[in-house]
């Protein structure tokens, strides 16, 4: 972080002290030791407006640069900060130091004013949210990628023609054992449709059983094999990244031949790229398994999108965490993963898991000897042969849950009405206090994370 020397932002003149209802659009402040300023309504406004944002006195945060509102001659300019979510426009005494949009500075409140404490060297979130626009345009659904994976075991892969040579059906090889073996690894430690039966939630290795397949869900590759470096480490992400290894041998390619490649991307993950859960797929035409076997080629770029999915969801999470720290209304920290499942005919599924932490809020100076309370946040979606799509969102604060199911049939929605008060009672013996449970039709409206407009172009 660059410091900046005594820093100086002041309240704009002319600015009132906003309506209780009313959204704030200024913003004012001025470091310690300065004089304090004449007008009681222009410090009311300023009192109130830091109180909104929740800053204590002598507390420190980040802001981000939303805007340079006038770049005056001299030191000043009139920049417009976000701050826990609350736009403060502030006249700001920087002297030599150059503020751009988007850039985070760290800021104390001293009584009613802002000092200005330093710059923050480029936020790792900008180079986060460059990579995940990068990345954005070139995903394959995990479910329609594991489908042609998973063919593969049977059909084999054909093997690509040579310069001149037209393609010929008994060009048709085998997989390479090592790449076999991953995939039989990553199919068979997949959860599946009778996994989990009704009733099952209250054994003891129920939430091991899905905690393990949260931590195989790929998100946490990195972290995994760095604790834990094993060649067969089961994940989904380094399972993928395992057939591909093979597969480049096979061709004698290299990793860097791979990364030329062009990823096959589905269509539909780009008509809303930062929501998730993503908003339910049309149906897909039912394809024979007795089809021609993809080229090797061919399934390198589909394995491709398949990873950068995954890499999507880890970016994702990480820019949403990232953004925590500074707005007061955002949880703590996010978590977005799509989980592969199996049908009873062996068919691949995807389950959409959003978990949200959010922490307690506390008055500002107002000290309490009470531990936090941590309300946590799941958002569950998946798209089931009968019952259609489902969405169920669940909060748990302590020993207080409350959930939400969403059913677009109204076949399956009647149903659901039906099995709560079973639900209710499960949740009960598990020791958790049910404060509202209830099933709607339709599907609930999803977060949509929004970047930077220079970093993404979704029609790349």
């Amino acid at each position: 972080m660059s410091n900046i020397k005594s820093a100086t932002m002041k309240l704009p003149s002319g600015q009132q002290p906003p309506a209780p209802s009313a959204q704030p659009a200024s913003q004012a402040a001025r470091p310690a030791g300065t004089a304090e300023v004449s007008r009681e309504p222009v410090a009311a406004s300023a009192r109130q407006l830091l109180d909104q944002a929740q800053l204590a006195n002598r507390e420190t945060t980040l802001a981000r640069v939303a805007e340079i509102v006038n770049r005056q001659s001299g030191s000043s300019a009139d920049v417009l900060l976000d701050i826990r979510g609350k736009s403060l426009l502030v006249q700001a005494a920087v002297g030599k130091t150059e503020l751009s949009p988007g850039d985070w500075v760290k800021v104390m409140r001293a009584e009613n004013e802002l000092q200005l404490i330093g710059k923050l060297a480029p936020a790792p979130e900008a180079g986060i949210a460059r990579a995940l626009a990068q990345r954005l345009p070139w995903q394959q659904t995990l479910d329609a990628g594991l489908a042609k994976l998973m063919g593969t075991l049977t059909q084999g892969l054909r093997q690509e023609p040579l310069p001149g040579q037209l393609p010929s059906p008994r060009q048709v090889q085998p997989l390479p054992e090592s790449a076999r073996q991953a995939i039989e690894q990553l199919v068979s430690r997949l959860p599946s449709g009778s996994s989990l039966t009704p009733g099952a939630g209250g054994q003891t290795t129920t939430p091991q059983q899905v905690r393990q397949w949260l931590s195989e869900s790929g998100l946490f590759a990195e972290s995994r094999l760095a604790q834990t470096p094993a060649a067969q480490l089961p994940d989904l992400k380094l399972a993928l990244g395992r057939v591909i290894t093979a597969l480049l041998a096979q061709q004698g390619s290299t990793p860097e031949q791979f990364n030329r490649l062009t990823p096959i991307s589905t269509p539909e993950l780009m008509q809303a790229p930062l929501q998730f859960p993503q908003p339910p797929a049309p149906p897909r035409p039912q394809v024979s398994g007795n089809g021609e076997p993809p080229g090797v080629g061919q399934m390198l770029r589909l394995l491709a999108g398949m990873l950068n999915r995954i890499t999507v969801n880890q970016l994702h999470s990480q820019v949403l965490t990232a953004r925590g720290g500074s707005d007061a209304a955002a949880p703590a920290s996010t978590l977005l993963l799509d989980l592969p499942w199996l049908t009873s005919q062996n068919e691949p599924r995807l389950a959409q898991l959003r978990i949200e932490q959010y922490p307690e809020k506390k008055e500002p100076e107002r000290k309490s000897t009470a531990p936090a309370t941590t309300e946590w946040r799941l958002a569950l979606a998946m798209d089931l042969d009968e019952a259609g799509p489902l969405h169920f969102d669940v909060a748990l604060r302590q020993q207080a849950v409350s959930a939400r199911v969403w059913a677009e049939k109204q076949t399956t929605l009647r149903r659901v009405n039906q099995e709560l008060p079973v639900l209710r009672q499960s949740l009960a013996d598990l020791g958790l206090e049910v404060t509202d449970l209830e099933c709607r039709r339709g599907t609930p409206h999803s977060s949509v994370t929004r970047l930077e407009h220079r970093l993404v172009d979704t029609r790349a």
